[in-house]
């Protein structure tokens, strides 16, 4: 391996408590706000008792907002599908709490479990569904706060990033 540098991260950096950084109240940083997808995620008490299931149309909730930023809940019944958009200006993490969704882009598809997440920058298009025969739910941060979210016939899409579960 060539590299300039001797010192070399190996596994998860958030799993290092002692070298990280003390939390900040409100994250800043696309691995802050990972890191805040991923306390949400773990605290289920705080999300849980708020999920509901629709059969008509896909549930979500804001579950808090920051400086800046939201946090959504989103239920996903069998067959439920977001239709191929983009968030506008905004970044996104994008966490599976629960079961399984498929996230399709113009160059992958891509199969998300339960803890699985998703680091998209604006103008970064996607389809997610629920392809499975039980029910999803998952946990969305965008920042800036989303304004919109554009619909796309053709897929085009820019890079977007996997986040190693912890």
């Amino acid at each position: 391996m060539n590299s300039n540098s001797d010192l070399q991260i190996a596994g998860d950096i958030l799993e290092v408590q002692h070298l990280l950084q003390p939390a900040r109240e409100h994250p800043s940083t696309v691995s802050e706000f990972v890191g805040l997808a991923r306390t949400i995620a773990a605290d289920r008490a705080q999300w849980e008792q708020l999920v509901r299931y629709d059969t008509t149309t896909r549930w979500y909730h804001r579950l808090r907002t920051g400086p800046g930023y939201e946090v959504w809940l989103l239920s996903w019944v069998p067959g439920q599908g977001s239709g191929l958009h983009d968030h506008g200006l905004s970044c996104g993490v994008l966490t599976v709490l629960e079961g399984r969704l498929t996230e399709r882009t113009e160059r992958a598809t891509r199969a998300l479990d339960s803890g699985a997440q998703r680091v998209f920058a604006p103008g970064y298009a996607h389809e997610v569904v629920n392809d499975s025969l039980e029910p999803a739910v998952s946990l969305h941060i965008y920042y800036p706060g989303l304004t919109e979210m554009p619909m796309h016939a053709a897929q085009c899409a820019p890079a977007a990033v996997d986040v190693v579960p912890a």
